[in-house]
């Protein structure tokens, strides 16, 4: 299976509202990401526009229902349909979340937690593996934002991780504002999980907003706040190669500049990191 070399691009999600800004002009992204299943059919617009964007700009595949934690394992049919995509787009990589999302009669369409156990822990190994060999590709698996945790829990988070990519050959998506969003639900260190981590298997940075409160909600409907930016510096500093760092906005989406603006910040933030480690 081929490797993920690195890529330090700056993007944005590819929404609905924005399509006129890509398909009319130029936007200064190194690529955009889709959310997979918006885009898992044999024709019609979206797929339409999807391609007329992937020739001006790479695209990256980012899915929210493969169910990799599903005891049951994975939908052969779904899969299918996620490897023509890729196919059809040949995209920077292909990833998902470290979720369930199904069982074999009913789809949540949200990520559920799993419970940080060994025996959780080879069920999504499995699953990686079969999705991996099916689509002929490494996949990059994010990291949950989440609001419980299990009694049964024998692992942290951030050893669970390490040991799928281990046992799988697994990249990693690293989510700054879900790790922000769970260490301060949880009680964890942030500083801790980053240290944790095999930073060498990341190859994309998702940033985002979160709603505050006693429980923090993840929520991709604002700005990037200013705790969730220094943990991304801190992330930027310790990261060995070059990372591609994307933007995600799902609610209130502002106009397509207002969002340039915040990439804006997260290239001078990775500027930065760059200059301190030269030093």
């Amino acid at each position: 299976m081929d490797s993920i070399a690195p890529f330090g691009g700056f993007g944005l999600g590819l929404r609905r509202a924005h399509y006129p800004d890509f398909l009319d002009g130029e936007v200064e992204v190194d690529f955009v990401e889709v959310i997979s299943e918006n885009y898992m059919v044999d024709g019609g617009k979206p797929l339409r526009v999807l391609e007329e964007v992937r020739a001006k700009h790479p695209v990256a595949l980012h899915g929210v229902s493969m169910s990799i934690g599903s005891a049951g394992g994975l939908d052969p049919a779904y899969l299918d349909r996620l490897a023509r995509l890729a196919e059809r787009i040949d995209p920077l990589w292909v990833s998902d979340h470290l979720c369930w999302t199904r069982t074999s009669a009913h789809n949540s369409h949200d990520l559920l937690p799993l419970p940080l156990t060994h025996e959780a822990l080879d069920v999504a190994c499995a699953n990686v593996g079969r999705a991996q060999d099916h689509l002929g590709r490494a996949m990059l698996i994010e990291n949950p934002s989440s609001y419980l945790t299990f009694p049964q829990d024998e692992l942290t988070e951030w050893e669970f991780i390490s040991e799928m990519a281990r046992r799988t050959g697994c990249y990693l998506l690293l989510d700054v504002n879900n790790i922000y969003v769970s260490a301060r639900n949880h009680g964890f260190s942030a500083d801790d999980y980053l240290a944790g981590l095999p930073l060498d298997r990341v190859r994309q940075i998702h940033l985002a907003g979160h709603t505050p409160g006693e429980i923090i909600i993840d929520t991709h409907d604002r700005e990037v706040c200013g705790d969730v930016w220094a943990l991304y510096a801190k992330a930027m500093a310790m990261l060995p190669v070059p990372v591609a760092t994307m933007i995600e906005r799902d609610d209130n989406i502002p106009p397509l500049a207002d969002l340039l603006l915040e990439l804006g910040e997260a290239r001078a933030i990775a500027a930065g990191a760059s200059k301190s480690i030269a030093a």
